[in-house]
């Protein structure tokens, strides 16, 4: 049993994001460059040994939505995109990607995901704030999850980490 999941996330977000907000999401998408300051995720601890054997945390940002070409575990094709949404009202963004995940990135895509919640267009909360952003599914499994966002607790993350409920 493995424990790559494949993670989709198809959602579409309010207009008004910032300048660096958007840099920050294109770069978690793998669609540019890191940018100078992060801002939606800012953590990212990794641990790693330093040249006397003594283990060290570090924070050492990647993106966290990025994947092309064909999946490794799952089937299909990993990709993203980042577009201009018409036909919303104000405006927005329509976001999707389709990556793999492992439970060791948990904690940091849960961050994102709850920040794509907070910004997700109006049109797309349900009446009891809860917000699909899309599915997940471990790879044996041949049926997905829905990727939910509810009072802040990301469903994907629980699962992952059952220690976080």
């Amino acid at each position: 049993m493995s424990d790559i999941h494949e993670l989709t996330v198809t959602v579409d977000l309010r207009d008004g994001l910032s300048e660096q907000q958007l840099a920050e999401l294109r770069r978690h998408l793998g669609l540019g460059p890191r940018p100078g300051r992060l801002t939606v995720v800012t953590e990212f601890p990794c641990v790693v040994v330093d040249d006397d054997g003594v283990p060290r945390t570090e924070n050492e940002p990647r993106p966290l939505l990025a994947g092309g070409g064909p999946a490794r575990r799952t089937t299909g094709a990993l990709c993203s995109a980042l577009v201009a949404r018409d036909g919303l009202p104000g405006g927005g963004w329509a976001l999707t990607s389709r990556t793999e995940i492992h439970p060791d990135e948990a904690e940091e895509i849960g961050a994102l995901l709850r920040w794509l919640a907070e910004h997700v267009h109006d049109t797309r909360r349900q009446a009891d704030g809860t917000v699909r952003l899309g599915h997940y599914r471990a790879c044996e499994d041949p049926a997905p999850s829905p990727l939910e966002v509810r009072d802040g607790r990301v469903d994907l993350a629980e699962t992952l980490l059952p220690r976080s409920r």
